[in-house]
């Protein structure tokens, strides 16, 4: 990987993140295109990963910062109650990366034929979400943050967006959009560290995971993907209060089908 791939897929992971069209999918894509695989392919992608997180951090830090305050109160407040949904929210996903990671990693180096499958799911969910006019309830409970991470859980198919995927299915749940772009976005921050986390251990213990990729066109991934992903962030949140998932819906379902139409021929 050169760095002008490396500036490419790093821009276009900060602007899939938290666009609801699956930043898996379309790095997966860009990587068939650009030649890159395996290994080399997925260890981009989780430093990539990490980047948006740094952005969430800064877009939403005064929410991050909220929620840490609330929970050195040391009681049960507000804040406390949000960050037990967050842990909640991550149990489906972190069974799936215990107990799952190989089988993922397989299913990441299989084709585009499942990208474009599950890209056409991600525009089925983002049109029920945008059609369907459930009751507004005004807090998100423990049970929906629960099936908002099995959502998340299934998200780890390369095409299926994570995004749009929790955010859809917390708007079918009858949450409001206000509030599902927020937790949609801070849900995820855990479960990537986690994943950076366990990769740091590997390299400790004298484990390659980086392929052939140069310091330089890590650098230069991870500023590109952290730059774009605050700005998309901003965006997202924007898009999701203003109800405009649809178009991203149209948008799915044509980049699905086309890719799903190259994977065949």
């Amino acid at each position: 990987m050169n760095g002008l791939e490396a500036l490419v897929l790093g821009l276009l992971q900060g602007l899939t993140e938290y666009l609801p069209v699956s930043s898996s999918g379309h790095l997966a894509i860009a990587s068939t295109l650009f030649g890159i695989e395996g290994e080399e392919s997925l260890s981009f992608t989780i430093l990539v990963h990490v980047a948006t997180v740094f952005s969430t951090l800064v877009v939403l830090g005064k929410e991050v910062g909220w929620i840490l305050k609330g929970l050195f109160k040391f009681e049960m407040n507000p804040e406390t109650r949000y960050a037990i949904n967050i842990v909640i929210s991550m149990i489906p996903v972190g069974i799936v990366g215990i107990f799952f990671k190989d089988v993922v990693e397989d299913i990441f180096g299989s084709g585009l034929m499942i990208v474009g499958l599950m890209l056409l799911l991600t525009a089925l969910l983002l049109t029920f979400s945008y059609y369907a006019k459930p009751r507004q309830k005004g807090t998100i409970s423990c049970k929906d943050a629960f099936i908002i991470g099995l959502a998340q859980a299934c998200a780890v198919m390369p095409g299926l967006s994570r995004s749009g995927s929790t955010i859809a299915t917390g708007l079918l749940l009858g949450n409001k959009k206000e509030n599902m772009a927020q937790f949609s976005f801070l849900m995820v921050i855990p479960p990537i560290l986690g994943e950076a986390l366990l990769d740091v251990l590997k390299i400790m213990n004298g484990e390659s995971i980086g392929g052939d990729i140069s310091a330089s066109s890590l650098l230069i991934g991870f500023v590109a993907a952290f730059v774009s992903g605050c700005v998309a962030c901003k965006w997202m949140i924007n898009i999701v209060k203003k109800g405009k998932l649809i178009y991203f819906a149209v948008y799915c379902a044509i980049v699905g089908t086309v890719t799903l139409v190259y994977s065949l021929f």
